[in-house]
């Protein structure tokens, strides 16, 4: 796969009612999987929240999926930013993504992806992920499962990480570790037990754990 885009690059992709702001990012091309030519897609929190691609975590994501030779699309969802449109309850926001999905894969045919998101956002990339071909890993960061569909059938469809801080004070932790502890398939859990639900403090070791994990769940993926 080319990379057809500078290094780091605003861009606009057409969406279900209109433009979507998005940012893409060259994978380190010394990095561990930089041979594998790889698209990781990360989901923003609640737009009504404040939550955008600039979101902390949600660059803290980019920057662990580049650094490991992936390159990372973000972008806002409809209504954030100069994304067109207005706030649609989780279920305009799925078909922003697979807008997104879909342009990505245009641009880079064959290309493995990888999806990403937190906390509404970790939902939404959950219910698209079993739509998606070729999906090679999924992380869910923050998941507030007592609000938003999940797994179906208690399984993903590819290797999972789940991010959780034992001091969310937006998100049930316990739910969250009984809930993946139920699930089937590939899973692993990254527990802080002091974080809180933007994982202040927390974020260097987040970007590095995570880093571990999809080095791990994903090193025998072909």
């Amino acid at each position: 796969m080319t990379f057809p885009f500078a290094k780091e690059q605003a861009l606009f992709i057409p969406g279900p009612c209109g433009q979507l702001e998005a940012m893409i990012h060259a994978a380190d091309e010394g990095g561990v999987f930089a041979a594998r030519q790889a698209l990781a897609v990360i989901c923003h929190p609640h737009p009504v929240h404040g939550g955008t691609m600039e979101n902390k975590v949600v660059t803290t994501l980019m920057r662990a999926y580049r650094d490991l030779g992936i390159h990372v699309l973000r972008f806002n969802f409809r209504g954030v930013g100069a994304s067109a449109g207005s706030f649609d309850n989780a279920i305009g926001e799925q078909d922003d993504l697979r807008a997104v999905i879909a342009w990505a894969q245009q641009q880079f045919p064959a290309t493995p992806l990888l999806l990403a998101g937190f906390s509404f956002g970790s939902s939404i990339a959950a219910q698209v992920s079993y739509e998606v071909p070729r999906l090679q890993h999924l992380t869910l960061v923050a998941p507030p499962i007592e609000r938003y569909p999940y797994a179906r059938d208690n399984q993903f469809a590819c290797p999972l990480c789940v991010v959780q801080g034992d001091a969310d004070e937006r998100v049930d932790a316990k739910g969250v570790y009984q809930w993946a502890a139920a699930l089937g398939g590939v899973v692993e859990v990254l527990r802080y037990q002091q974080a809180g639900h933007f994982f202040h403090g927390y974020l260097t070791a987040l970007k590095a754990d995570l880093s571990r994990v999809i080095e791990r769940q994903w090193a025998e993926v072909v």
